[in-house]
């Protein structure tokens, strides 16, 4: 079992995980109007730091994302005796954006990869060994805290420093703007008057770890189970039926869990879609009688810390025998069953299920109880996978190699990648939509699934549709990818769009592959495949870590092949793929 050893919320309505949730026990939450704001014309509600707050949080040499999680990790760690230097300790940072905010001023360059702002704060709090960050958009939360029990279940750490935090910005603002997914007003989840999210910044940091410092005895929670998946439905929609959550859902609760529930903390965004989509799942998965917990309406929507935040919070609410209101409800507005209150309401069951959707088709679930300590644990032995490789491609700005093979080419950069398309695959018109990162791992893709025998070859049809069997649906097969700098090209094309306030016109198709999972959700969606797809971000292409991460993820899961690599793209002509496809054989 993997045991919570302490944590920390600092957001807008506080300083430590005691603070939040006195504050939320009140009633009080942080949402605010705004106006105007950093240029974006259109009115919006969020939960923001205000100047005072962001001053008193600020760190010598650390920008305002660095100095928030920096803050929110020496929290937990007062609280914990974690040795930080030890080897057998890792950071794994969640967000979505990190340092965007600072895409627009000069020499930025530097902040605006996340594996290196991930290893600047790791040094800056003294961790030794290298930080994953986790970039599943809103899921990235719970991703982060699967991963870590992932990592320790098998032996390869026992401890994990779980820190999921992002910062709002007009980067971020406009992108939502575009959609129109934003309220004006506070937000109401699962509510018939619901018109949209809010948005809020925040860190919330876990620890966890096999081995328990608690005494034997003490009542301690533990994360049991997780999953994540994709409803390979759309890059920027839920299924409606929440396919995703529900096959999350059945894939995390075992015999029994149902009836031990206290509360499932749901997504609850307030948007018509997902709250729609879940009381679906919900319903499905026979949860209709288990009250629903939704946080949103005391933070926002806090991105990169929701998934670590509401966890945490919903601990803190049942250890006082409490399900917090869910604020800004007041009449149900979905047609799957649920149960959800803007009264406080008291329970005696240990356990909650976490829930969690979004962009990219990903889907996230986990499940938490406390029980009573059992004193310490040995570590574990880490374990081995035998691992099968079937094929590989590379591609760089002048060179396609399959299975080791060079192929011949006449273009270079971003003509290449379109030579390859054109020459080899062709038939989905798609591909001209997209933006680099994802032309990338597409075209490299559907070359390795030739080599396989899954994907045809130049698959336009006589009729100019695309062949039937280029969607085969493969449920055990996942998308494991590794990047350093993120969707750079595109966070560079939507800021274009934001900089000149006479031109301010924010493109939805444009902002959705400033998520640089984007890139899973478009191979799952092209192929129908429905299990893990997830996206990490390291400072440097590093093997050893790479392996883990997969190795963890095969075998924790029912997965029985990965088709994973390094994928990036740094600007039309700098970049690479080195993809593979592997199988699971124990």
């Amino acid at each position: 079992m993997i045991t919570v050893l302490a944590t920390n919320i600092t957001s807008p309505l506080g300083m430590t995980t005691e603070q939040n949730y006195q504050m939320l026990k009140s009633g009080r939450s942080a949402l605010k109007r705004y106006e105007g704001w950093c240029g974006v014309p259109e009115a919006f509600t969020a939960s923001l730091f205000t100047d005072e707050q962001r001053e008193a949080l600020a760190v010598e040499g650390c920008s305002r994302f660095e100095s928030l999680v920096v803050r929110s990790v020496r929290e937990a760690l007062t609280h914990a005796e974690v040795d930080v230097t030890d080897e057998r300790t890792v950071f794994i940072l969640s967000t979505t954006k990190g340092n965007v905010e600072m895409l627009p001023a000069e020499g930025s360059e530097g902040y605006l990869h996340p594996g290196e702002t991930a290893a600047k704060i790791a040094c800056q709090l003294g961790f030794t060994t290298q930080p994953i960050t986790v970039c599943n958009a809103c899921i990235s939360g719970v991703s982060a805290q699967l991963l870590a029990h992932r990592l320790i279940s098998e032996g390869r750490y026992d401890r994990a420093v779980v820190c999921g935090a992002d910062c709002q910005s007009a980067f971020i603002v406009s992108g939502f703007v575009s959609f129109k997914a934003l309220s004006p007003d506070e937000c109401r989840p699962f509510d018939i008057e619901r018109i949209g999210l809010n948005l809020g910044e925040a860190a919330s940091t876990i620890i966890l770890a096999r081995t328990s410092v608690a005494a034997e005895g003490k009542r301690e929670w533990q994360l049991v189970r997780g999953c994540t998946n994709n409803d390979a439905y759309h890059i920027s929609a839920p299924s409606p039926q929440g396919d995703g959550t529900y096959a999350a859902i059945m894939a995390t609760l075992h015999e029994g869990d149902r009836e031990r529930l206290a509360t499932v903390s749901v997504h609850g965004t307030a948007t018509m879609f997902n709250d729609q989509m879940e009381s679906k799942a919900l319903q499905r998965a026979g949860l209709s009688e288990v009250p629903l917990s939704a946080l949103k309406g005391y933070y926002g929507h806090t991105m990169g810390a929701a998934g670590v935040l509401e966890s945490i919070i919903t601990m803190r609410a049942l250890d006082d025998g409490l399900i917090l209101p869910s604020r800004g409800f007041e009449e149900i507005g979905v047609s799957g069953k649920v149960t959800i209150s803007n009264q406080m309401q008291t329970t005696g069951k240990q356990s909650f299920l976490k829930i969690i959707s979004g962009f990219g088709g990903c889907n996230g679930a986990l499940l938490f109880t406390r029980t009573e300590g059992e004193g310490n644990e040995a570590p574990a032995t880490p374990q081995t996978v035998l691992l099968a490789q079937t094929h590989s491609v590379r591609i760089t700005p002048s060179a396609l190699e399959i299975d080791g093979q060079p192929m011949e080419t006449s273009a270079e950069g971003k003509a290449l990648l379109t030579e390859i398309y054109k020459s080899r695959i062709g038939g989905y018109p798609k591909y001209y939509k997209m933006d680099m990162l994802s032309r990338l791992v597409f075209v490299a893709t559907e070359l390795l699934l030739q080599q396989e025998g899954k994907a045809p070859g130049n698959g336009q049809a006589e009729d100019g549709q695309v062949e039937s069997g280029q969607a085969e649906e493969a449920v055990d097969r996942a998308v494991i990818l590794f990047n350093r700098t993120s969707s750079i090209v595109a966070d560079r094309q939507h800021q274009q769009t934001i900089s000149d306030a006479e031109g301010f016109f924010p493109s939805p198709s444009v902002f959705v592959y400033t998520l640089p999972n984007i890139v899973t959700g478009e191979i799952a969606i092209k192929h129908g495949y429905k299990a893990e797809t997830s996206l990490y971000i390291l400072d440097h292409k590093d093997n050893h870590i790479m392996d883990s991460v997969v190795e963890a993820s095969l075998l924790q899961s029912d997965t029985q092949s990965v088709l994973t690599g390094w994928v990036d793209c740094e600007d039309e002509n700098k970049f690479e793929a080195e993809i593979r496809i592997i199988t699971k054989n124990i």
